[in-house]
């Protein structure tokens, strides 16, 4: 990868520095690198030499699961969502009475099914809230 072009030749890396380290602390170097937004080992060494700060990131596996099924729910709320779009545009292309009877309790039906998906969906919330927000 090429280096960024800048106007401002004093921030150009022009020096180098070779150093050996020993195979623990070129593993810890590697992890993070693995959990940071360093792009390479020496991005990592000269952050570490200047003491600017490394910003790493963690991922919760914890939350996988909740992050599962809330992205279902999702999915789910959307394709409902649409569902009672197209039984809406039915219903007002429809003349007669009985078409109009028909779309509107798909719709109600429809709209059943959302009511059981946001119980779950503030129940996630709320654990999650409880989880991200403790004092």
């Amino acid at each position: 990868m090429a280096r960024p072009k800048t106007d401002n030749r004093e921030q150009l890396y022009t020096k180098v520095v070779r150093t050996r380290v020993t195979k623990a602390n070129y593993e810890r170097l590697e992890k993070l690198l693995t959990n940071s937004n360093c792009r390479s080992i020496g991005e990592v060494a000269r952050k570490i030499l200047s003491k600017e700060k490394i910003l790493c990131l963690y991922k919760d596996v914890t939350l996988t699961g909740t992050m599962e099924e809330l992205s279902r729910i999702r999915k789910e709320l959307k394709a409902i969502g649409i569902n009672i779009n197209q039984l809406t545009r039915g219903f007002n292309s429809s003349r007669n009475e009985a078409g109009q009877a028909f779309y509107s309790q798909k719709a109600i039906e429809r709209s059943k099914e959302i009511d059981g998906k946001i119980d779950r969906l503030m129940i996630l919330v709320t654990s999650l809230t409880k989880k991200w927000l403790q004092e």
